[in-house]
């Protein structure tokens, strides 16, 4: 077993060769949410906070995704 390749090790994942990283939009999501409650709390409305900071976050997420589609 161990110091054997047998045919299966030596593939590659995909046909694919991208080297380019991929954008990650995720993080907007999580800032926009704690930032949102954050504001919220200030403002006295919590909840519509989250709201609006959980929709500006997806929001901004989905903007990075189609640019990084359109990017490859």
């Amino acid at each position: 077993m161990l110091g054997h390749d047998s045919w299966w090790q030596g593939a590659g994942m995909s046909g694919t060769e991208n080297n380019q990283p991929r954008l990650a939009g995720g993080i907007f999501i999580a800032f926009g949410l704690l930032i949102g409650v954050i504001l919220g709390v200030v403002f006295d409305q919590p909840s519509a906070g989250a709201v609006a900071g959980m929709a500006l976050g997806c929001a901004i997420a989905i903007v990075i995704w189609i640019m990084d589609s359109k990017r490859r």
